[in-house]
């Protein structure tokens, strides 16, 4: 039995369909659990609540935590650390492996032009500093020899049907609509995305290979260095329109905020488009032979979809 939570995301259907390679059990826990596969077992649960954690992990061999709570600090300073707590508890009690699909928040923003494995984590944000805690709570584990843990890491992340990627939300979604595309802080400055279909299949392969366990990863990403502008002009060529585009700085992000309150959440974050980002994943392409899907395929895919 393998197990994901919280796998009603834009990640966790495509995990369970890559599980089956591994597995013909999977454990599909969120509040309103689908199948993906014709055998997986469906089990409704609250997973801000202890017991439902530990009834959901029960006879796992694997457990994936792949959960996105609301994208709001109060809702993450409640929610994170006590939710991780239980998994790492009833991980132990049951002897289950566990594989947590993180993000970069945590690194230090003056290391984000080559980030890697070994990049300092100094989180300049307050959901940063949250991602710090709970990441430093399952490597604690495994330092000590206590669990069976990894951690498989992705930057920003795009893929069909992803609807929340800030990148199909503010630039496929806009562009195809006929607006103008959105781009936070400057477009003259590297952005590399993962892309969902990859992580997806990366982080199952991570979870059944026995020696990957007790180390941080960074799922396959293309490594395409391509700017803001250049982004818009691709998808935009692929879309059959015009590449138009408004720059969103970090002041207006307060105002719009106002009246869409994910724009006040997301202020924080802007240092990640004021220079350049690149997420370097040569660890794993090198480990597992793995090449990302180029950006060129993986915009064509996400245009197809919407």
């Amino acid at each position: 039995m393998q197990t994901i939570l919280g796998a009603g995301g834009s990640i966790g259907s495509y995990l369970a369909l890559h599980l089956a390679k591994y597995t013909d059990k999977v454990r599909i826990v969120s509040r309103n659990p689908k199948k993906v596969n014709e055998s997986d077992e469906l089990m409704p649960a609250d997973l801000t609540k202890r017991e439902e954690v530990f009834k959901a992990i029960e006879g796992s061999e694997v457990t994936y935590v792949t959960i996105g709570f609301e994208y709001n600090i109060k809702v993450w300073k409640q929610k994170w650390p006590p939710f991780m707590q239980n998994v790492i508890e009833a991980c132990r009690q049951y002897g289950s492996k566990l594989v947590f699909f993180d993000n970069i928040y945590m690194y230090d923003k003056n290391y984000l032009g080559n980030m890697t494995e070994e990049t300092p984590v100094n989180p300049d944000s307050k959901k940063g500093k949250v991602r710090a805690e709970i990441a430093k709570m399952i490597t604690d584990e495994f330092g000590k020899g206590r669990l069976e843990a990894l951690i498989a890491r992705s930057a920003d992340f795009y893929g069909p049907a992803n609807y929340n990627s800030v990148l199909v939300v503010t630039v496929f979604t806009n562009l195809k609509k006929g607006k103008p595309a959105n781009w936070f802080a400057r477009t003259d400055r590297i952005h590399n995305y993962t892309y969902t279909p990859d992580a997806a299949e990366a982080t199952a392969l991570l979870g059944n290979t026995p020696d990957a366990f007790s180390q941080v990863w960074h799922l396959p990403t293309d490594n395409v260095k391509l700017t803001g502008k250049q982004w818009i002009e691709l998808i935009a060529e692929e879309l059959h329109t015009k590449p138009k585009y408004m720059v969103i700085r970090t002041w207006m992000l307060g105002i719009i905020g106002l009246f869409m309150p994910v724009m006040k959440e997301l202020k924080e974050m802007v240092y990640q488009y004021d220079r350049d980002y690149f997420f370097n994943s040569s660890k794993f392409e090198k480990k597992f032979g793995f090449k990302p899907v180029e950006h060129t395929k993986a915009i064509k895919a996400i245009a197809e979809s919407l």
